[in-house]
């Protein structure tokens, strides 16, 4: 029975899996990301991220554990030397899996793992500001609506009474012109009436 026992062996000997997640490992630090099976990122993680704890303390005692995982000198001198300057502030949580599809012969599902803090289409992404509400960006949008509304209505108003005034001279104007012929049509008239009875 294998009550309680949570380790994945993978399908291969304790010997075969050691050496595996060794060099996956080692490729993972050298490159910062791989592409793999799920089940073998998930191991990946569990066996990598205690050692990149340890290489946070860069002390000779901490550099032979290291060393006895990964049994690669240039590896260890990359990660004590690059890496762990860049996470130390990180409290875990190293590297991330993102699942990418299925594998086409087996329809295994594959993913992409890789180390956080060296991702950097992602650090460089700008974070954008949430707006809390949408209420100040309408009333500012409905201020800067009615002030050109009263602006508009602004000018309006002056030429319009400009225009009232022009109006105004010119019926004046006609109207006197009018005027004019009709007083002297009445005048005519009187005279007329007034040669009638003479006649």
């Amino acid at each position: 029975m294998r009550h309680g026992k949570k380790v994945n062996h993978l399908g291969r000997t304790a010997s075969h899996r050691k050496a595996m997640l060794s060099n996956m490992a080692n490729s993972l630090l050298e490159h910062k990301r791989i592409n793999t099976t799920l089940a073998k990122a998930k191991a990946l993680r569990v066996y990598v991220e205690p050692l990149l704890t340890k290489a946070k303390n860069d002390t000779i005692n901490s550099r032979r554990q290291v060393f006895s995982y990964l049994q690669n000198k240039h590896t260890v001198t990359e990660l004590f030397r690059d890496i762990a300057p860049k996470i130390a502030d990180r409290p875990g949580g190293y590297t991330r899996i993102i699942k990418t599809g299925f594998r086409l012969g087996d329809n295994a599902e594959m993913c992409m793992i890789e180390l956080v803090d060296f991702n950097e289409l992602m650090l460089s992404e700008p974070k954008k500001d949430k707006k809390t509400t949408r209420r100040s960006r309408s009333a500012k949008k409905a201020t800067d609506a009615a002030e050109e509304n009263v602006a508009a209505v602004a000018e309006e108003t002056t030429e319009s009474t400009e225009s009232v005034e022009t109006e105004s001279a010119d019926t004046k104007e006609v109207a006197a012109v009018e005027d004019a012929p009709a007083d002297e049509n009445q005048a005519e008239d009187t005279t007329e009436d007034s040669e009638e009875p003479k006649a």
